[in-house]
């Protein structure tokens, strides 16, 4: 059954209404062969590749699992429903965040975009998408 709520496509009015939210902790990526050890209560995000599955997680708990990373980041949440076909949101804001040489790492989730950015420049990319809204 398709869902009918598949959310905003219109790059506008996803720029206005993206109320970008800073939110607390420190997040790590680790990418393991066999994931069965790491509860899944604790997982951000999850990726399989060819090469193992890069996890997300707060950097407490990688560290209590003794897990190596190398990239410390800040999350921001975009907290409007964008579509998933929606066309230049990321675009936009990496392209707006790489003016202040901010790097960011972008999950899409079903509703809402999810921006890793260095730890270093978690309230600066906050600023940075506030005023792209205006």
């Amino acid at each position: 059954m398709q869902n009918t709520n598949n959310g905003i496509t219109d790059l506008q009015i996803l720029i206005q209404s993206m109320e970008p939210v800073l939110n607390e902790g420190v997040y790590v990526f680790v990418t393991l062969e066999n994931v069965d050890t790491i509860p899944r209560s604790l997982t951000i995000a999850e990726f399989k590749e060819a090469e193992g599955t890069t996890l997300v997680l707060r950097q407490e708990d990688a560290e209590r699992f003794n897990l190596t990373f190398t990239f410390v980041a800040a999350w921001i949440t975009l907290n409007v429903h964008s579509a998933l076909e929606a066309v230049g949101l990321t675009a936009a804001f990496a392209t707006e965040l790489g003016k202040y040489h901010i790097s960011c790492n972008v999950w899409a989730g079903y509703y809402h975009d999810h921006i890793f950015v260095d730890i270093k420049d978690g309230q600066k990319a906050l600023e940075v998408l506030e005023a792209m809204r205006f």
